[in-house]
């Protein structure tokens, strides 16, 4: 095995004058299968094309981007693992200190909107060649969206990108189909998962027009009716192909690439990844987002949930991709054998670990239902979940010579569970699997909230199910005799919120003496349906106002009531309770202030 080429000496060793297909991206070099670049990358290599990798160039020419010649057949161009607004700024706008996905975890080696950075310079150097765009940044920028950096709606990142073609999802099959099209001087229109421009769109069949970018930057309804009608179709079985007009020509956004078979996602993640970073990186300190997945292994793809904040259901999609336990089993023995493994395997999951072979007999033929939801208000029926898989799996990872321990760290879906009738028996030997062996003290879940409307605007579900499951983690370690704890996500300000809301949620935290530190100050993101109510201010799909807190000032004391112990947000919390008049609550935190501080005081002269 070794890395793909990176530099024209790589090409020599290999006895290569040029490459097929050059990868440019913003994060450094790691061929993990954690790293979209080293995934599509390997999987053109396995196609048989001859691959290279342009990381983190420097933009501020077209020199870096000539380092490996021009490519036969395509630059393909992708921001890194996130967004890189996500990824340069935080929730409020301030530049990022660090990046986990550049070497030492240096800030400043990615551009804002590095798509289109990277691939205006390499239409600079390269006049005539074809530019693939795709990663998150793109797929999430596909047509029309708001854009909260700007404050503003801004059109298709194809334009601006000046990209003959989009991939957006996971993008495997589309890049092979792109390269394999191009090879044979074939055309690139029709691609399952992917968005070109066209000038004409009468000749396409089964198509659904939404409103124009124009009608949408002005007008609000617009913008609703146009994000309510894509996410209807974001459907590979049943789903149209989109089309939107900018100007005098089009944005066709074919329906998604179908979802891929078990023994197609196990020939992926076998392919001969190095699973480290590139040498290169050794003087600078390595990547800190690799160290993060070194020792984990994806199971599975997709998200059923549809939280409202987050961007899997337009991304990954709705139906689960699982690997089978044979190919995440071999994964482990090989992750056991490798150069600095220890005996922990830190996570073997996906965007929810518990949805691992989750499975609907209506999704091969019918897909994902239009009408309803698969876990919101609860489970549908339909749903089977695979936790005698899963269990089963655990235990033959934890049986493998060199592995001591299997951590669950991907987060899991609480309301799955508690199980019902036939369910309740398997979901309850999975918490037991889980508390008795796969929690490192702690587990991650995510409440987000405590008021049941803003709840029910995150697609989240009620509060009572939260408690349920607090009550079921905290027996069952009971029974098995152990020390455990929840970590807590929560977000703050997001749309539906009210500064009421946020002060409901710090008497629930601070009655119940939580002091969560995992808090999420709410960021809108591209094409998610909390992204949309921030700039519409209404619900698309209910058509029902939603209260937008938009200013610094009120996101600042949300955030402060959810920390509402910290010394340094105590005067905002004063403020917000002044602003509510509910000053009659002040000496309650005034209480809980003092009682935290002489506990807080007593540990540190215990420990001096």
């Amino acid at each position: 095995m070794s890395f793909l080429p990176v530099s024209q000496k790589d090409l020599l060793l290999r006895g290569w004058d040029s490459l097929d297909v050059i990868l440019v991206t913003g994060d450094a070099y790691v061929d993990h299968p954690s790293f979209g670049t080293a995934v599509i990358g390997r999987v053109l290599e396995h196609a048989g094309f001859k691959v290279g990798v342009i990381a983190q160039p420097d933009w501020r020419s077209s020199a870096d981007f000539t380092r490996l010649g021009k490519p036969r057949l395509f630059f393909g161009v992708t921001a890194g693992n996130l967004d890189s607004m996500v990824a340069n700024y935080t929730a409020n706008k301030r530049p990022r200190k660090t990046d986990d996905y550049a070497p030492g975890g240096r800030a400043g080696l990615r551009p804002d909107r590095a798509t289109i950075v990277y691939a205006n310079r390499i239409r600079e150097a390269f006049r005539d060649t074809c530019i693939v765009i795709g990663g998150i940044e793109a797929s999430l920028r596909r047509l029309a969206h708001y854009d909260w950096w700007e404050n503003s709606v801004r059109r298709s990142i194809l334009f601006d990108a000046r990209a003959d073609v989009l991939v957006y999802g996971m993008g495997e099959q589309q890049v092979v189909e792109i390269a394999r099209r191009l090879d044979a001087g074939h055309a690139l229109s029709g691609i399952a998962g992917t968005a070109v421009v066209a000038r004409d769109v009468q000749d396409l069949a089964d198509r659904l027009e939404v409103p124009s970018f124009e009608d949408v930057r002005q007008d609000k309804e617009k913008f609703n009716q146009a994000f309510k009608a894509l996410y209807d179709q974001q459907d590979p079985i049943r789903g149209k192909a989109i089309v939107q007009k900018h100007g005098n020509r089009f944005v066709v956004q074919y329906p998604p690439a179908p979802p891929l078979a078990p023994s197609q996602l196990d020939e992926i993640y076998a392919l001969p990844y190095e699973r480290t970073c590139h040498p290169e990186y050794e003087r600078a300190g390595g990547i800190p987002g690799f160290e993060t997945v070194r020792f984990s292994i994806i199971s599975h793809r997709g998200c059923c949930g549809e939280c409202a904040f987050c961007s899997l259901a337009m991304h990954q999609g709705r139906m689960i991709q699982s690997r089978s336990s044979a190919s995440v089993l071999k994964e482990a023995g090989q992750l056991s054998e490798s150069k600095g493994f220890k005996g922990t395997i830190t996570d073997v999951g996906g965007p929810t670990a518990n949805l691992f072979q989750a499975r609907c007999d209506r999704w091969e033929h019918k897909g994902a239902c239009s009408h309803k939801q698969c876990l919101m208000p609860r489970k549908c029926p339909n749903l089977a979940l695979g936790y005698a898989e899963s269990i089963k799996l655990y235990r033959s990872i934890l049986a493998l010579p060199k592995v001591k321990h299997l951590f669950i760290e991907s987060g899991l879906r609480y309301d799955l569970l508690s199980g019902e009738g036939p369910a309740a028996g398997i979901a309850s030997k999975f918490m037991e699997q889980l508390c008795g062996h796969h929690i490192s003290g702690q587990l991650k879940v995510a409440p987000e909230h405590t008021v049941d409307r803003v709840l029910g605007i995150m697609n989240k579900p009620d509060v009572r199910v939260y408690e349920e499951f607090v009550q079921q983690f905290r027996e069952t370690n009971r029974r098995l005799n152990k020390t455990q704890h929840l970590v807590n996500y929560l977000i703050s300000a997001h749309p539906g919120s009210t500064l009421a809301d946020a002060l409901s949620l710090s008497l629930y935290l601070m009655r119940r003496r939580m002091s969560p530190h995992q808090i999420q100050d709410f960021m809108p993101l591209p094409m998610t349906l909390s992204g949309c109510m921030f700039y519409t201010g209404k619900h698309p799909f209910t058509g029902e106002a939603v209260y937008v807190p938009d200013t610094f000032h009120e996101r600042k004391m949300q955030r402060a009531l959810i920390q509402w112990r910290d010394q340094k947000n105590r005067s905002l919390v004063r403020e917000a309770l002044k602003q509510l008049k509910r000053e009659d609550l002040r000496s309650e935190y005034e209480r809980a202030w003092r009682s935290y501080d002489t506990r807080a005081g007593s540990k540190q002269h215990a420990s001096a």
